[in-house]
């Protein structure tokens, strides 16, 4: 049957995509994370939308809609990088990346350090992903992790820039770019206070002046 954007999406809300499906059993507490990540950051889009009239604005509420979509877009991706399982996704991009990155020292970085220590390397690069997503959708710290996710992007770009013969998969370097220049625009902009959580921590930290300690400073600078 041929698929579409509509039912693609339908097949990814309700855990039947092909990288959900590998998962076995584990699909299943993980598609109803994602459902509660969902809920959660449309109850704190209206809990703004009620408290703070200036956020009344569809400037607010697209960046709300893109922010959650980049998210769900990094929760899709940490799927098949899901440490549990000896052969995933990752093992096969990142021996891609030990032929394929743009420099020298990135391709010895990968073959020397990251291959030989992938069993430490996999459930970073998954918890790495999933604190995207989380934060994202959530609108939680995003101007830091919008920045880190730069990095990553910038790193999958070059990591993966060349193509070492016809069996490879192409990828359009332009891609990553676009991803990194989402996450900048991001973190410019801090879209985690269109509607977000950073919006209603922010207000909160805002009103009470007895909330000015080291955490709170540390945050209203990352959010």
């Amino acid at each position: 049957m041929p698929s579409n954007p509509f039912s693609d999406a339908w097949r990814f809300i309700i855990g039947q995509t092909s990288d959900y499906n590998a998962l076995g059993a584990w699909k299943y507490p993980l598609v109803v994370l994602f459902l509660l990540l969902i809920a959660a950051s449309i109850a704190i889009a209206i809990r703004n939308w009620r408290e703070d009239p200036a956020q009344r604005t569809g400037a607010d509420l697209a960046t709300w809609l893109m922010r959650v979509l980049v998210g769900a877009m990094w929760y899709q991706g940490m799927l098949w990088k899901l440490p549990l399982f000896a052969d995933n996704g990752l093992t096969y991009w990142m021996g891609q990346m030990a032929g394929r990155a743009a420099f020298e020292g990135h391709r010895d970085l990968v073959s020397q350090v990251f291959l030989p220590y992938f069993n430490v390397l996999n459930p970073l690069v998954f918890l790495t992903e999933f604190a995207f997503a989380i934060c994202l959708i959530l609108g939680f710290g995003v101007r830091f992790v919008a920045a880190v996710a730069v990095l990553f992007s910038l790193h999958l770009w070059l990591g993966i820039y060349n193509d070492r013969g016809p069996d490879d998969p192409d990828e359009w370097p332009w891609s990553y770019i676009f991803l990194a220049m989402t996450h900048a625009m991001f973190a410019i902009h801090a879209a985690g206070r269109s509607l977000g959580l950073d919006a209603l921590l922010r207000r909160r930290i805002a009103d009470d002046p007895t909330m000015g300690g080291k955490v709170e400073r540390a945050y209203w600078a990352v959010s």
